[in-house]
């Protein structure tokens, strides 16, 4: 089966849930793009609790349909200094954090132009920790109804929508008494370590 989404902002673990249970995956490259979603957002734990994080695009708002792969990340906000700060104050003490943090914080660094380059860089980088080998591809045209062999995840996970990894099985978190079950991979990743594909199974 191949797995068929949108690219995801340092996606929730909901995505590899499904990966890991997928032949390949195949990146939806000729959509237009969608706010709100988890194309540019993320969610982590804090000691506040859940807090999304957001970043902020250039035209991203408009009414006028820009196909994803051109919108352009807006730096001017100095937004990645305030998502690296938040992350390592969420999980600077967790147990992996300092065997991860380097090669994500290299990318949040070298500055991608637009948000679809700067996703993939990250996908590519949390199959590699995750050690999970999956071809990558991408689309080659819009279809609205995918094919019999595709699992169609595009605007399935969702913030709006109630997350679908309540099945992946509770592991210990840095904050709060209560598994919060819609956060970013890096969550598990910094907590677990290499024992973070076994959690996906």
């Amino acid at each position: 089966m191949i797995l068929l989404t949108e690219t995801q902002y340092n996606p929730p673990v909901a995505f590899f849930w499904h990966a890991i249970r997928s032949e390949s995956i195949q990146i939806e490259a000729h959509e237009n793009y969608i706010k709100q979603s988890y194309r540019n957002r993320c969610h982590v734990l804090t000691a506040q609790g859940v807090q999304p994080l957001s970043i902020p695009v250039r035209h991203g708002n408009s009414k006028i349909k820009t196909p994803v792969t051109e919108i352009e990340i807006d730096y001017s906000q100095k937004w990645q200094l305030v998502h690296w700060r938040t992350i390592q104050a969420a999980y600077g003490r967790a147990p992996y954090f300092e065997f991860y943090s380097d090669y994500i914080k290299a990318i949040y660094e070298r500055q991608p132009k637009y948000l679809f380059e700067l996703n993939v860089e990250l996908l590519k980088l949390y199959l590699k920790l995750l050690k999970l080998s999956r071809p990558l591809n991408f689309t080659e045209v819009y279809q609205t109804e995918a094919p019999a062999n595709v699992l169609d995840l595009r605007n399935r996970i969702h913030p709006k929508i109630y997350p679908d990894n309540l099945h992946v099985k509770p592991y210990t978190q840095v904050f709060g008494k209560q598994f919060a079950p819609e956060l970013s991979i890096i969550d598990l990743l910094f907590t677990q370590g290499p024992a973070s594909l076994s959690y996906l199974q």
